[in-house]
């Protein structure tokens, strides 16, 4: 009797409801809230415009969020924003998409993790770390955890939830140490801090408010993280819109309401300070708690950066895993581990995309007059905002389209507020970019010259490949 063949091996559904919140949450805090506060003061230099950036952020996550939940839900498939762009706008947008986030977006956005990672390494030890020993320890940091989500979803789950609940509890206390310090009488708390401004780095209001987007953005960035790995979450039509709402929800609360404590301990002036800028978060504890405040929060800044990048080596690899599985790029990355059931080709080759961009960086700051004088974390995740905006409205966007060109798909969750979400979403944006590009224009061109030059890759790659049906 000749035996059966065996089917190639599936990714495992492992993933409950809390594990896919640990995921939005942790995929999104990383260094943002932390690194960020003080260039946006000097960008903006008043409170007002500063907090209705925080707010705005927050409600456009939300929107995107309630447009991405109806695409998830009716397609619950590896690869999140791929798998949408493919099948509202076809294999070439889609193949732009997966192009940037393998050669350029994920990878950017883990090796400034990583930098800040280690950075914050250093200063717990009170040790200096040269630009050259940063990218050689985030080396280091990211293959550690590359293995780990190589042996198992589970395992990079589980890191995701235990580094998420610290960063969550460390944020708290942030927020509620000035009030604790206030009442007991050892640090009161500087009402008069909130009406404080100082001159902004920007021309205008409408360039101030883009560039403290741009900023804000980035913390925000990787609310769709949990697209991905949907195909590894239980029960995916209900748990992956829950999932995004509900931590969406926990984001916005904590960075508001983080940003009001720093603001009540550290005036305007002194965040603006070009030596201050990364180190707002660092200076409220310090403020507040002497030198083990500053200890403190360069290891919650170190716990918080180690689980965003562990977040993006369990979503980054899945988008190239769909490319490879549907054979419009390499086909090794489509393959499941017999034994670990997860992508490890794929997170093994971003993994090494992310140290190459690393290097990149740090080559270009070393070399390139334009990137002089600029930190490596700043020009990673500046290039990253700019061009992964334009996917992820062409994204939300795909809910309009799909409405009209697939009626005839399940949706168990339909879009709150359709059409009207989407095409707001879009307008903000289009307006958004048009500014950052005028505020930033070298990394914005640096951005979509990447993204442009997937196009004859996109062609030769066809021409090489057999044409398969998409999907798993």
């Amino acid at each position: 009797m000749s035996e059966q063949p065996q089917s190639p091996p599936t990714l495992a559904r492992a993933m409950g409801l809390g594990m896919a919140i640990a995921v939005v949450v942790g995929n999104v805090i990383g260094s943002g809230i932390f690194a960020k506060p003080g260039g946006i003061a000097a960008d903006a230099g008043d409170l007002r415009v500063i907090m209705t950036a925080w707010v705005v952020g927050g409600v456009l996550s939300l929107m995107g969020a309630l447009c991405v939940a109806e695409l998830a839900a009716m397609l619950p498939q590896a690869g999140g924003l791929y798998v949408y762009l493919r099948e509202a706008y076809g294999k070439l947008p889609a193949f732009l998409f997966g192009w940037s986030e393998f050669l350029f977006h994920r990878p950017a956005s883990t090796g400034a993790l990583s930098i800040m990672c280690v950075i914050n390494f250093g200063k717990a030890l009170n040790w200096g770390v040269s630009p050259v020993e940063q990218v050689m320890m985030a080396s280091v940091v990211i293959t550690a955890l590359c293995v780990v989500n190589v042996v198992g979803v589970l395992w990079g789950g589980w890191l995701q939830a235990v580094t998420t609940l610290f960063k969550c509890g460390f944020i708290v206390l942030i927020i509620v140490l000035p009030f604790l310090m206030g009442a007991t009488g050892q640090h009161p708390i500087e009402w008069s801090n909130l009406s404080t401004s100082t001159t902004p780095a920007q021309p205008d209001l409408a360039t101030q408010f883009a560039a403290v987007l741009l900023a804000v953005s980035w913390a925000y960035d990787g609310w769709h993280g949990i697209t991905p790995v949907a195909e590894e979450i239980k029960d995916p039509q209900r748990n992956v819109p829950l999932a995004l709402f509900i931590g969406i929800g926990i984001l916005a609360f904590l960075y508001i309401s983080a940003n009001v404590a720093y603001h009540l301990v550290i005036p305007m002036a002194v965040m603006a300070e070009p030596d201050n800028q990364k180190h707002v978060a660092t200076l409220t504890l310090k403020a507040l708690l002497g030198p083990i405040g500053q200890t403190m929060m360069a290891v919650g800044i170190m716990v918080s950066t180690l689980g965003a990048i562990n977040s993006n080596l369990l979503y980054g690899p899945r988008v190239s895993f769909a490319m490879g599985r549907d054979q419009v790029f390499f086909p090794q990355l489509g393959r499941v581990h017999p034994r670990f059931r997860t992508p490890a080709m794929a997170i093994a080759v971003q993994a090494a995309m992310s140290i190459v961009m690393a290097v990149a960086s740090l080559l270009l700051s070393l070399f390139v007059p334009y990137f002089q004088g600029k930190s490596l974390f700043d020009m990673l995740t500046d290039y990253i905002v700019f061009s992964a905006s334009i996917f992820y409205v062409s994204a939300v966007l795909a809910v309009i389209v799909l409405r009209k060109t697939q009626p005839q798909l399940q949706r168990p969750y339909r879009t709150l507020g359709y059409p009207v979400v989407p095409a707001l979403y879009g307008i903000f944006y289009a307006w958004f970019l048009f500014q950052i590009f005028r505020a930033k224009p070298g990394e914005a061109v640096i951005g979509l010259g990447l993204i442009a030059i997937g196009w004859p890759a996109y062609l030769w790659w066809s021409r090489v490949t057999p044409i398969r049906q998409p999907g798993p």
